[in-house]
């Protein structure tokens, strides 16, 4: 077992939803935390892309220190909305670690701050992650905040990357939505 796959194991083993204002649902956070537990004790390769059809991801939504903003990024592949986030690359010891440094590669922003614990999971369908076809990413959410002096930069992965007022938004998913909630919760 890689030492990323075992930070991933431990990491979600201990984990529990945020409780509060803004929190999701806890019982479906629960039942994905028990999923995301069973793929890694059951998939050596849990925590890569060549675990088919299920891998875990990791990601960052960024705020501002105020938490009245939020940093998102118009994905150049599914043309929405999202928080900064991917697979884990070689190299990356920890899921935090993974989470940072998607957030920092994909908001051009290098001294993000972010919070060590996990605020929210989610599954979702991926069509155009791999050649054999739809993928589902584990995806585990973390929150970061950006100095108040940031400059953000797309990467290539985006077409866009813009700070949104929390009560002005674009159209965003509704996991998304209740994960700048969290956030705001967090920061603010």
């Amino acid at each position: 077992m890689s030492d990323l796959h075992a930070d991933a194991l431990a990491s979600l083993r201990s984990w529990r939803a945020p409780d509060g204002p803004g929190s999701p649902d806890r019982e479906r956070q629960e039942a994905l935390r028990a999923r995301f537990v069973a793929h890694l004790e059951h998939t050596a390769d849990g925590m890569w892309r060549s675990s088919y059809p299920d891998h875990l991801t990791a990601g960052a939504l960024v705020v501002d220190e105020s938490g009245e903003r939020v940093l998102l990024n118009l994905h150049r592949k599914a043309r929405r909305w999202f928080a900064f986030g991917g697979h884990a690359e070689p190299g990356d010891r920890t899921l935090a670690g993974v989470a940072a440094r998607e957030a920092r590669e994909e908001s051009g922003i290098p001294d993000l701050r972010l919070l060590p614990e996990p605020v929210q999971l989610d599954e979702h369908p991926v069509p155009f992650c791999d050649p054999r076809g739809e993928v589902h990413h584990l995806d585990v959410r973390y929150v970061a905040v950006a100095p108040a002096a940031a400059r953000e930069v797309a990467s290539e992965e985006s077409l866009d990357v813009r700070w949104w007022p929390v009560d002005a938004l674009p159209e965003l998913e509704p996991g998304m939505v209740a994960l700048v909630g969290l956030a705001r919760a967090l920061v603010g």
